[in-house]
Protein backbone atom coordinates (compact mmCIF):
# COMPACT_ATOMS: atom_id res chain seq x y z
CA UNK A 1 0.00 0.00 0.00
CA UNK A 2 0.98 3.25 -0.23
CA UNK A 3 1.87 6.03 2.07
CA UNK A 4 0.25 6.47 4.92
CA UNK A 5 -1.11 9.48 6.21
CA UNK A 6 0.41 10.53 9.21
CA UNK A 7 -0.21 13.99 9.05
CA UNK A 8 -4.57 14.75 8.28
CA UNK A 9 -4.17 18.48 7.58
CA UNK A 10 -2.29 19.83 4.40
CA UNK A 11 -3.78 23.09 3.72
CA UNK A 12 -3.80 22.38 -0.36
CA UNK A 13 -7.26 22.70 -0.13
CA UNK A 14 -7.65 25.52 1.25
CA UNK A 15 -7.91 27.16 -2.81
CA UNK A 16 -11.05 25.35 -3.40
CA UNK A 17 -9.14 22.64 -5.09
CA UNK A 18 -8.73 19.00 -3.81
CA UNK A 19 -6.31 16.08 -5.38
CA UNK A 20 -7.42 12.94 -6.98
CA UNK A 21 -5.66 9.60 -6.48
CA UNK A 22 -3.52 10.29 -10.16
CA UNK A 23 -2.17 13.24 -8.63
CA UNK A 24 -4.09 16.32 -10.67
CA UNK A 25 -5.91 18.71 -8.84
CA UNK A 26 -9.69 19.41 -9.41
CA UNK A 27 -12.44 21.65 -8.38
CA UNK A 28 -13.84 20.09 -5.14
CA UNK A 29 -17.06 20.33 -6.78
CA UNK A 30 -16.31 18.87 -9.68
CA UNK A 31 -18.23 15.96 -11.02
CA UNK A 32 -15.15 13.47 -10.30
CA UNK A 33 -15.42 14.69 -6.80
CA UNK A 34 -19.08 14.94 -5.89
CA UNK A 35 -19.34 11.65 -7.14
CA UNK A 36 -16.36 10.50 -4.73
CA UNK A 37 -17.76 12.24 -1.97
CA UNK A 38 -21.39 10.47 -2.62
CA UNK A 39 -19.86 7.34 -2.75
CA UNK A 40 -18.30 7.72 0.83
CA UNK A 41 -21.18 9.04 2.08
CA UNK A 42 -22.58 6.29 0.71
CA UNK A 43 -20.34 3.75 2.14
CA UNK A 44 -20.91 5.68 5.85
CA UNK A 45 -24.83 5.08 5.35
CA UNK A 46 -23.79 1.26 5.28
CA UNK A 47 -21.81 1.49 8.37
CA UNK A 48 -24.45 3.36 10.53
CA UNK A 49 -26.91 0.25 8.37
CA UNK A 50 -24.80 -2.10 10.18
CA UNK A 51 -24.38 -0.65 13.23
CA UNK A 52 -28.16 -0.04 13.42
CA UNK A 53 -28.46 -3.91 14.51
CA UNK A 54 -28.64 -6.60 10.80
CA UNK A 55 -28.49 -9.98 10.98
CA UNK A 56 -25.13 -11.58 10.97
CA UNK A 57 -24.63 -13.11 7.60
CA UNK A 58 -26.22 -9.82 6.16
CA UNK A 59 -23.65 -7.61 8.38
CA UNK A 60 -21.09 -9.45 6.59
CA UNK A 61 -22.49 -9.16 2.79
CA UNK A 62 -23.27 -5.44 3.31
CA UNK A 63 -19.42 -5.22 5.07
CA UNK A 64 -18.54 -6.92 1.77
CA UNK A 65 -20.32 -4.26 -0.37
CA UNK A 66 -18.49 -1.52 1.62
CA UNK A 67 -15.42 -3.06 0.71
CA UNK A 68 -16.78 -3.21 -2.77
CA UNK A 69 -17.70 1.01 -2.54
CA UNK A 70 -13.96 1.56 -1.79
CA UNK A 71 -13.04 -0.29 -4.64
CA UNK A 72 -15.49 2.21 -6.46
CA UNK A 73 -14.13 5.58 -5.12
CA UNK A 74 -10.62 4.42 -5.79
CA UNK A 75 -11.86 3.99 -9.39
CA UNK A 76 -13.70 7.70 -9.42
CA UNK A 77 -10.46 8.84 -7.66
CA UNK A 78 -8.40 7.71 -10.44
CA UNK A 79 -9.42 8.32 -14.12
CA UNK A 80 -9.56 5.40 -16.58
CA UNK A 81 -9.24 3.10 -13.38
CA UNK A 82 -11.44 0.04 -13.46
CA UNK A 83 -11.67 -2.24 -10.02
CA UNK A 84 -15.29 -3.48 -10.32
CA UNK A 85 -16.74 -5.73 -12.67
CA UNK A 86 -19.69 -7.66 -14.34
CA UNK A 87 -18.56 -10.19 -11.54
CA UNK A 88 -19.32 -7.74 -8.93
CA UNK A 89 -22.92 -6.57 -10.29
CA UNK A 90 -23.58 -10.39 -10.51
CA UNK A 91 -22.87 -10.93 -6.81
CA UNK A 92 -25.31 -8.39 -6.06
CA UNK A 93 -28.02 -9.92 -8.43
CA UNK A 94 -27.68 -13.14 -6.69
CA UNK A 95 -27.98 -11.72 -2.96
CA UNK A 96 -30.75 -9.43 -4.25
CA UNK A 97 -32.53 -12.86 -5.16
CA UNK A 98 -32.22 -14.19 -2.43
CA UNK A 99 -33.24 -11.76 -0.19
CA UNK A 100 -36.17 -11.39 -2.20
CA UNK A 101 -37.58 -14.70 -2.96
CA UNK A 102 -39.41 -15.14 0.18
CA UNK A 103 -40.66 -11.48 0.48
CA UNK A 104 -44.68 -11.52 -0.37
CA UNK A 105 -45.18 -9.92 -3.62
CA UNK A 106 -44.98 -5.92 -3.12
CA UNK A 107 -48.36 -4.84 -3.84
CA UNK A 108 -48.26 -0.73 -2.99
CA UNK A 109 -45.61 1.70 -2.15
CA UNK A 110 -43.93 1.08 1.28
CA UNK A 111 -43.05 4.08 3.24
CA UNK A 112 -39.11 4.43 5.17
CA UNK A 113 -39.42 3.30 8.20
CA UNK A 114 -40.59 0.13 9.88
CA UNK A 115 -38.03 -0.37 12.88
CA UNK A 116 -34.74 1.50 13.11
CA UNK A 117 -32.52 -1.06 10.69
CA UNK A 118 -35.06 -1.11 8.15
CA UNK A 119 -35.62 3.46 8.16
CA UNK A 120 -31.45 3.06 8.20
CA UNK A 121 -31.73 1.20 5.35
CA UNK A 122 -33.68 3.32 3.41
CA UNK A 123 -31.42 5.74 4.16
CA UNK A 124 -28.88 4.19 2.43
CA UNK A 125 -30.92 3.40 -0.88
CA UNK A 126 -31.70 6.55 -1.07
CA UNK A 127 -28.14 8.15 -0.62
CA UNK A 128 -27.17 5.23 -3.19
CA UNK A 129 -29.74 6.48 -5.78
CA UNK A 130 -27.69 9.98 -5.27
CA UNK A 131 -24.01 8.77 -5.53
CA UNK A 132 -25.58 6.70 -8.92
CA UNK A 133 -26.80 9.86 -10.15
CA UNK A 134 -23.52 11.62 -9.09
CA UNK A 135 -21.97 8.95 -11.42
CA UNK A 136 -23.72 9.02 -14.23
CA UNK A 137 -23.07 12.94 -13.94
CA UNK A 138 -19.71 12.27 -14.45
CA UNK A 139 -20.17 9.81 -17.08
CA UNK A 140 -21.58 11.96 -19.07
CA UNK A 141 -18.75 14.44 -19.06
CA UNK A 142 -15.90 12.09 -18.37
CA UNK A 143 -15.23 7.78 -18.41
CA UNK A 144 -16.49 6.21 -16.48
CA UNK A 145 -16.97 2.38 -15.65
CA UNK A 146 -19.87 0.94 -17.22
CA UNK A 147 -19.63 -1.94 -14.27
CA UNK A 148 -19.67 0.44 -11.25
CA UNK A 149 -22.80 2.41 -13.16
CA UNK A 150 -24.50 -1.08 -12.73
CA UNK A 151 -23.24 -1.94 -9.27
CA UNK A 152 -24.74 1.43 -7.90
CA UNK A 153 -27.63 0.41 -9.71
CA UNK A 154 -28.19 -2.94 -8.36
CA UNK A 155 -26.41 -1.92 -4.96
CA UNK A 156 -29.73 0.58 -4.64
CA UNK A 157 -32.32 -2.25 -5.93
CA UNK A 158 -30.85 -4.70 -3.17
CA UNK A 159 -30.98 -2.10 -0.20
CA UNK A 160 -34.55 -1.78 -1.31
CA UNK A 161 -35.19 -4.82 -0.87
CA UNK A 162 -32.95 -5.52 2.45
CA UNK A 163 -35.28 -2.89 3.82
CA UNK A 164 -38.17 -4.96 3.32
CA UNK A 165 -36.55 -7.78 5.04
CA UNK A 166 -35.24 -5.59 8.03
CA UNK A 167 -38.83 -4.03 8.47
CA UNK A 168 -40.23 -7.87 9.28
CA UNK A 169 -37.36 -8.21 12.22
CA UNK A 170 -38.67 -9.55 15.35
CA UNK A 171 -42.55 -9.34 13.80
CA UNK A 172 -42.16 -6.16 12.21
CA UNK A 173 -43.95 -5.00 9.43
CA UNK A 174 -43.31 -2.10 6.68
CA UNK A 175 -45.07 0.63 6.67
CA UNK A 176 -47.27 1.23 3.82
CA UNK A 177 -47.95 4.34 1.71
CA UNK A 178 -52.04 5.68 2.11
CA UNK A 179 -52.34 8.08 -0.43
CA UNK A 180 -54.61 10.93 0.21
CA UNK A 181 -57.92 10.92 -2.15
CA UNK A 182 -58.60 14.21 -3.86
Amino acid sequence: MGNRLTKIYTRTGDDGSTGLGSGERVPKESPRVEACGTVDELNCALGVLIAAGVPAALGDSLAAVQHRLFDLGGELAVPDRRVLDDGDVAGLEALLDRCNDPLPPLRDFVLPGGNMPAAACHVARAVCRRAERRAWSLARVEAVNPASLRYLNRLSDLLFVIARVLARQDGGTEVIWKPRTP
